[in-house]
């Protein structure tokens, strides 16, 4: 085995002894096999000035602050921890990401997009990720396992963090689950698999969303998030509360939840303004 694969391979079994969750150590393993890429060496040789290259190199790319401060994060845990080189990566500061509202789609135009879909099983998937609020990854992840009809909720397993946690499913969810399952038969135990039999790919899904908005006509670039804030702020204009929306987001913090109501239009649009009492 080589020194570079000891390394990705040792990175890896440090990151899950740490517990951090399989799809954060995707993204941190896949980060340093393109660093590593970008070096044309071994990774425990190269200098600060070759990190420092790297992280210029990220700079100037279309890389939002979320995704840099990963890349970021990857290289602290691999020099710092993995590697035993810290002075590497001490000058690294992790960005932060501004504070903008979410986008957030009106139900016309979620019925719009969901018709813009030329696939069935795409379709569906975008269709349960807002009717649940899943994220992408842990939608891909569904098993038919974790459908139950008798308590009419779907098990997520795979959430984020590693943490389980249920959501709801009503009877227009379930019947179209079924119609679905019993037109596309996937391969077992997945919910929504590939043509090779494995979980549905997160990125082809998010490039089927894509071309289902183009074709839509709604004149948006609409991302997986797009959806769920859409099924959180849909569900708070119906007066649903605040807490039990927070419980079936996952969120960890009542904070993370609050932001939709700074964005419910018809929340905001209720508000009277004081203007309405004043003489004409």
């Amino acid at each position: 085995m080589r020194a570079d694969s000891v390394s990705l391979s040792r990175f890896s079994g440090d990151l899950r002894m740490a517990g951090r969750a399989e799809r954060t150590i995707e993204l941190y393993v896949a980060s340093a096999r393109r660093f590593e890429e970008f070096l044309g060496q071994d990774l425990p040789d190269a200098s600060q000035e070759a990190v420092r290259r790297w992280v210029d190199h990220l700079r100037g790319q279309a890389v939002g602050a979320s995704r840099l401060g990963q890349h970021y994060s990857a290289l602290k845990f691999l020099y710092s921890r993995t590697l035993g080189q810290p002075e590497k990566v001490a000058w690294i500061t992790i960005p932060k990401a501004k504070a903008h509202l979410p986008s957030i789609l009106g139900r016309p135009e979620i019925q719009r997009l969901l018709d813009g879909f030329t696939t069935a099983k795409y379709r569906m998937f975008f269709t349960l990720i807002y009717a649940t609020g899943l994220r992408i990854n842990e939608a891909s992840l569904l098993e038919t396992r974790d459908i139950d009809a008798m308590q009419k909720v779907i098990h997520v397993r795979h959430g984020k963090g590693g943490k389980e946690r249920m959501v709801p499913m009503d009877g227009k969810l379930y019947g179209l689950l079924r119609t679905y399952y019993k037109h596309e038969q996937p391969p077992k135990p997945w919910l929504f698999a590939s043509k090779l039999g494995n979980p549905i790919c997160p990125e082809t899904a998010r490039r089927a969303l894509l071309c289902a908005a183009a074709a839509s006509g709604i004149g948006k670039i609409v991302g997986p998030h797009m959806l769920r804030h859409a099924f959180a702020t849909h569900l708070l204009e119906n007066g649903e509360d605040l807490r039990r929306i927070q419980v079936v987001l996952g969120h960890g913090s009542i904070r993370s939840t609050q932001i939709y109501t700074q964005v419910a239009p018809s929340q905001v649009a209720a508000i009277r303004s004081p203007l309405e009492d004043l003489p004409d």
